[in-house]
């Protein structure tokens, strides 16, 4: 009877066990959440909900359910062939695809540099008087420190804290503020297009799938080890992936929807637009309190400073994959790339001056770009001879193309609306 009862107690043990497994394979999904909760976002969602208070907060959930998707598809590609993106398409798109696509995404990368260092450079003039260009400096040279001496592990662990400490500032604000939770809900789920709203719209949706984020989700998805010649081990790997993209897709989904909610009961409930992040910080401290302002402030500069280090991350995966290699910042390849990205975007925001320039010369880098990355990849896991037995059914191709064709579109009209 006691050796009943002891396997029953092992059962339910290696049961519990079982469920917390899942555990172990967050952290991918984190690293590139990262990247759509950065200072660009943080202008676009500051202007939605300034200007049109909660009626923008149903383009936070169709990006977010775009997003999900995509990099759902790009982590199988990385799962299944042991490949990031960047690796995939040295390996089976013909050169003369391959390589202009791969080069115009390493100047995307530094464009998304560009706009992550000013983000953290912008919440040092904030929090300390510092100029623009000795925060950008700053910045660049702590992202150069982590991305140099840590391993993925550590810098998975540092990502997660970032994210914690930014959707932790932001629900503390939240409790500041008087938000209507029944107009909020129903404006998450049923779209409306206010007069005047286009640019918004568009700068929103574009903002969330970047071409860096696609590289780097197919890299960092292979940091956790599994056999990649046995089946079992990869389907459980792809069936844990997508729990973790589906839970970090959801908690960028938060953080920017609270920054849209911020935005409508503070700006747009006393008829101030919000323009540019400086302002909004200077607006808070008398709606919100000192304290308000501080974890604003705050909160952007970890934003900048964890956006970076993907940024950057990206860059050596992507220059890496060029040469049929994956990332290592031991490796010379990807030690370059990541100093082409990050040294690049700190030259031109010395030569811009104006770091606002700056942002918009860098959103339409990336918007021109897009494209591109979105329909190699879909090509790639749409290819038998990729993905063997993985490859994308029919409808899921379907489902992806119309995403990369929406995408295309709305990354067009923004250059169009910015020209």
């Amino acid at each position: 009877m006691k050796n009943i009862w002891k396997d029953l107690r092992n059962k339910e043990h290696k049961r519990y066990l079982g469920g917390l497994d899942v555990l172990r394979y967050i952290g991918p999904g984190l690293l590139v959440t990262v990247g759509f909760i950065d200072p660009g976002n943080w202008a676009s969602n500051f202007a939605a909900g300034s200007e049109f208070g909660y009626e923008l907060l149903w383009v936070v959930t169709l990006s977010t359910v775009m997003l999900i998707i995509l990099q759902h598809n790009v982590a199988h590609l990385g799962i299944v062939t042991g490949l990031c993106l960047s690796e995939a398409a040295t390996k089976y798109a013909p050169r003369w695809v391959s390589r202009p696509v791969l080069a115009t995404a390493v100047l995307a990368s530094v464009s998304t540099s560009l706009a992550e260092i000013l983000g953290g450079a912008i919440a040092l003039q904030m929090l300390f008087g510092l100029p623009i260009i000795a925060g950008a400096v700053l910045t660049t040279a702590f992202v150069f420190i982590m991305l140099f001496t840590n391993s993925y592990k550590r810098i998975e662990r540092a990502i997660i804290a970032f994210v914690s400490v930014i959707g932790l500032s932001f629900i503390y604000e939240l409790f500041l503020v008087d938000v209507d939770w029944g107009q909020a809900v129903s404006s998450w789920a049923v779209p409306s297009l206010p007069s005047g709203s286009l640019l918004v719209v568009t700068s929103v949706l574009g903002a969330v799938v970047m071409p860096h984020n696609l590289f780097l989700h197919s890299e960092v998805i292979q940091s956790h080890e599994y056999n990649k010649r046995d089946g079992k081990s990869i389907r459980r790997r792809l069936k844990y992936e997508l729990f973790d993209t589906m839970l970090s897709m959801v908690i960028g989904w938060a953080i920017n929807s609270a920054m849209i909610l911020l935005a409508a009961t503070t700006f747009f409930a006393s008829g101030t637009p919000v323009e540019e992040l400086q302002q909004a910080q200077s607006l808070l401290r008398p709606l919100l309190g000192d304290n308000a302002a501080v974890v604003f402030a705050l909160a952007l500069l970890l934003a900048g400073v964890s956006s970076t280090i993907t940024s950057g991350m990206a860059a050596g995966s992507i220059f890496a994959g060029m040469f049929d290699e994956s990332y290592n910042i031991k490796d010379t390849h990807s030690q370059v790339g990541v100093a082409l990205s990050l040294g690049i975007a700190l030259l031109l925001i010395v030569c811009i001056g104006n770091p606002f320039k700056g942002l918009l010369l860098s959103q339409m880098v990336l918007s021109m770009q897009l494209p591109f990355t979105v329909f190699l990849q879909v090509g790639l896991t749409s290819s038998k001879r990729v993905m063997g037995e993985y490859v994308n059914s029919r409808l899921t191709s379907i489902v992806l193309y119309v995403i990369a064709t929406v995408v295309t579109v709305l990354n067009v009209a923004l250059i169009c609306s910015a020209l």
